[in-house]
């Protein structure tokens, strides 16, 4: 059974239509990256699909479903104390044991008595990684979780996020602004802006027509950092260019 399903799934705000007729599964154990330029509607449509927004469609999910969420970043008074531990405990406990063996899964096993407000950016990304793992979800949704980081620190997460997903089968959901480094491990690329412009692997979406449109034709090399054995499968790339200028400023 597919993890979240979303079916002619629109959102406006006031009378601005951000996100229209949005057509999407999200199936256990793969990776799908959400792309689009700023303004797109990409964060809008995680949190139309987590409830978070009333919508128009059908948004339904797996019974029981468990979602981890990684926040873009994290507001916390830096003058409060904080040590990861206590962090982590949040919203409710966990053994040290547990807590040990997640930070040492996402590669940060020596920071539990650090003050959160002193981890360095990428330090930080992997305990909010770790603190999403504590609830063992089937699914990770993540809102551009590389923020803030150097190409070498966005590229050690999506290797990061690879390495967790074989590990443990969750599904990842992600929002990605950075074409350099981005769709790392993607089995699934969606290309956003206002609706699904086109759909499939990272092959697929680089070489499309509505790809280029909305990104440039200097973007071939953006998905090259990383080669995939995945077939060359085709999940369709349609565009209505007679709404672009009407979602061009969707938000």
């Amino acid at each position: 059974m597919s993890l979240i399903t979303a079916r002619n799934l629109s959102v406006s705000h006031g009378r601005r239509l951000v996100l229209s007729d949005v057509n999407l599964t999200i199936e256990p154990g793969e990776i799908v990256t959400i792309v689009g330029p700023n303004g797109s509607g990409k964060s809008t449509l995680l949190r139309a699909l987590l409830g978070m927004l009333r919508v128009s469609g059908e948004v339904t999910k797996k019974p029981g479903l468990v979602v981890g969420y990684v926040p873009q970043k994290l507001a916390l008074d830096p003058s409060l104390p904080m040590p990861v531990t206590s962090f982590l405990n949040l919203p409710k406990p966990h053994s040290l044991a547990e807590q040990a063996e997640v930070l040492r899964r996402v590669g940060v096993r020596n920071v539990a008595d650090q003050q959160v407000s002193e981890l360095s950016g990428g330090q930080l990304q992997r305990v909010l990684l770790a603190r999403a793992l504590l609830s063992k979800p089937d699914i990770l949704v993540l809102d551009e979780p590389t923020q803030g980081l150097d190409q070498n620190g966005e590229a050690a997460f999506y290797q990061l996020i690879e390495a967790v997903r074989t590990e443990t089968g969750v599904a990842v959901l992600m929002v990605s602004h950075d074409l350099h480094v981005v769709m790392s491990a993607s089995d699934r690329v969606i290309c956003l802006n206002g609706h699904v412009c086109c759909e499939g692997t990272p092959h697929v979406v680089r070489d499309a027509p509505e790809y280029r449109a909305l990104f440039g034709q200097g973007t071939r090399g953006a998905l090259a950092l990383y080669q995939h054995e995945h077939d060359h499968e085709h999940h369709g790339c349609t565009h209505d260019h007679s709404t672009d200028k009407d979602t061009a400023n969707a938000g």
